[in-house]
């Protein structure tokens, strides 16, 4: 706790002292963020980071696996974020972000295979939590596992992607053209960003699209 602490005050002395007009400005305007974040809780996935992007710039979800319950089955953090980001904020862009190495999306592929969830027994709400994911993932048995797992993980992100299409003010905003949905998956081994490519209908590397 300290290091936090400690890292609080280096943010106030450093940062906070170069950037006042902006903080500021962004204190008394309110926000316009340029799109909705729904990544991952993963500590090693962090999405300001990895768009280099500044306070204001997104509106950020993180949940266990990025999941997103569908509006029959909606959990009421996620759906009042999801309904804040696009009325209220009117969001241009939600991205759905996983990771390669997701746990959250191994345990569903695993549960899959037959294994129970390690720790079940103690961790009821994240057993439940998972069943977002149960029907997007199936494993792929002409991969290898680390091919299956990656495999799920931008499965999941597609699945998640359409639960966002079951909720009207994004349905609504998507068929005016006001919205635009977008998947990701970060690459925590090798730093990179892959986006599905919607014409191709796979994950392509982001910097091919610049």
């Amino acid at each position: 706790m300290r290091k936090l602490i400690e890292g609080h005050a280096t943010f106030r002395s450093d940062y906070v002292a170069a950037e006042q007009d902006f903080l500021r400005r962004l204190a008394s305007e309110g926000q316009s963020p340029d799109a909705m974040f729904i990544g991952c809780s993963d500590s090693r996935v962090v999405p300001e980071l990895l768009t280099a992007s500044s306070p204001g710039d997104l509106f950020v979800v993180r949940n266990v696996a990025n999941a997103v319950p569908t509006l029959d089955n909606a959990d009421s953090s996620v759906g009042a974020a999801l309904e804040y980001a696009t009325v209220h904020l009117q969001v241009p862009h939600i991205i759905v972000c996983g990771h390669y190495g997701c746990g959250g999306v191994k345990a569903v592929l695993e549960a899959k295979k037959g294994h129970a969830l390690e720790h079940a027994h103690e961790t009821p709400s994240l057993t439940e939590w998972l069943q977002n994911l149960a029907d997007a993932i199936e494993p792929d048995t002409t991969l290898d596992p680390e091919g299956q797992w990656r495999d799920a993980v931008e499965d999941n992100v597609l699945a998640q992607m359409a639960h966002l299409s079951t909720f009207p003010v994004v349905r609504e905003r998507l068929e005016s053209g006001r919205l635009q949905l977008h998947g990701w998956v970060y690459d925590i081994y090798a730093q990179g960003l892959k986006v599905y490519d919607v014409g191709a209908q796979r994950f392509v590397e982001a910097v091919r699209l610049l």
